[in-house]
């Protein structure tokens, strides 16, 4: 796939399952990496925590109250670019690279050589989201929520069976 597909296909997003295909078919792309059978997990987490992997896991948890707010108050461009560049960095933990930096520069490479490097999503992975998003400073949640969501139909193309 070319830089312009990726691009029409991240505007098309309409799901959380959907941004995590994209993410999978970029890391198979770029880095030739795939794994299967990982659960994404919805938490009101402190807002310095845009998500995280539980290492050792199949579990991505993405801060519920950050992807509210970029949904909300920005356009679909921006709340998709986010959730791609937030669930890429978790998947590409999920391999095993607990080593922070290699894994922020591994995004930053993907998003950028995919997307291109003015893209919201290589801004946001070669800086922090708050370089696109300045409002999320403003949030001061320090908490973490003991509300989980697991969010259906997440990573379906790897489901044998029928649940």
């Amino acid at each position: 796939m070319n830089l312009i597909n990726f691009r029409e296909q991240l505007l098309k997003l309409k799901d959380f399952n959907e941004a995590f295909e994209l993410v999978k078919l970029a890391v198979k792309t770029k880095f030739n990496m795939h794994r299967a059978g990982l659960s994404l997990v919805l938490q009101g987490l402190p807002t310095v925590i845009g998500a995280y992997h539980i290492l050792g896991s199949n579990i991505i948890v993405a801060n519920r109250t950050i992807l509210k707010v970029i949904q909300l108050h920005k356009s679909i461009e921006e709340y998709n670019s986010y959730l791609f560049m937030v669930l890429a960095h978790e998947y590409l933990h999920s391999f095993g690279i607990v080593d922070e930096f290699r894994v922020r520069q591994m995004t930053y490479d993907l998003c950028s050589s995919l997307l291109g490097k003015e893209h919201p999503t290589s801004i946001m992975a070669k800086e922090d989201p708050s370089a696109l998003f300045p409002e999320l400073t403003l949030l001061r949640e320090t908490r973490f929520d003991n509300h989980f969501e697991i969010v259906k139909n997440f990573d379906k193309t790897s489901q044998s069976y029928i649940q």
